[in-house]
């Protein structure tokens, strides 16, 4: 009698019938190789894409939760949206290995990115660490339909002066929705590992797995 008392109650707050409706729980399909497939370094964006700072700050979350060398934690993260984004892309290169597109193309640059520094003198452990957030980071953007690269290729001068950092920056990520097509391409030791693109497609030449276990 219960049960049907609660029923009732249950149609007649949400509807007749509903009681009786199936509740079907949505499961996030996003296994760690689909994410991982899914992450590639992009050099070209969507524009009309402006990434907010909160999506930002959603990505750099993950440095509360991942593992840090003597747990020391010192990388520290610049948020830079649209309206400051040219700062940045006047002092960094993308694309060394394909010099003559100049990537990225006018019209698909990235209009979001995360600089990071770290507050203690660069060493081993700091710079493991930087892989570490790095990848988990672009692994969170994915997660978010967003796409990235890691870029090294900066003026750390510079970056310092224009947004006033208390330390040099390391490395950034340019953050945005990825509009190129990429591919991985399976290749053997002694291939060429240099990535390229033909007929409109970033071919990413990578190693098997029998190749890279010792």
């Amino acid at each position: 009698m219960a049960d049907n008392y609660l029923e009732k109650k249950f149609d007649e707050f949400f509807g007749p019938g509903a009681s009786h409706k199936k509740v079907i729980i949505k499961k996030n399909n996003q296994s760690i190789d689909n994410l991982l497939l899914k992450n590639r370094s992009y050099r070209g964006y969507d524009s009309s894409y402006i990434v907010s700072e909160q999506e930002l700050m959603d990505i750099v979350s993950v440095n509360t939760r991942i593992p840090s060398g003597m747990n020391q934690q010192c990388l520290r993260f610049k948020l830079v949206t649209s309206s400051e984004a040219q700062k940045v892309l006047n002092n960094i290169k993308l694309g060394a290995a394909l010099p003559e597109l100049n990537l990225p193309f006018p019209g698909e640059e990235p209009n979001a990115f995360i600089i990071i520094c770290s507050e203690k003198e660069e060493n081993r452990i700091v710079d493991i660490d930087l892989g570490i957030s790095m990848q988990s980071m672009l692994l969170k953007a994915v997660d978010m339909g967003l796409n990235g690269i890691i870029v090294c290729a900066i003026n750390k001068e510079e970056l310092k002066k224009e947004f006033n950092l208390p330390n040099e920056p390391l490395a950034l990520l340019a953050i945005g929705k990825g509009i190129e097509k990429i591919q991985l391409l399976s290749i053997k030791h002694g291939e060429s590992q240099k990535y390229y693109r033909k007929q409109g497609i970033h071919y990413v030449p990578k190693l098997q797995l029998s190749d890279i276990i010792i």
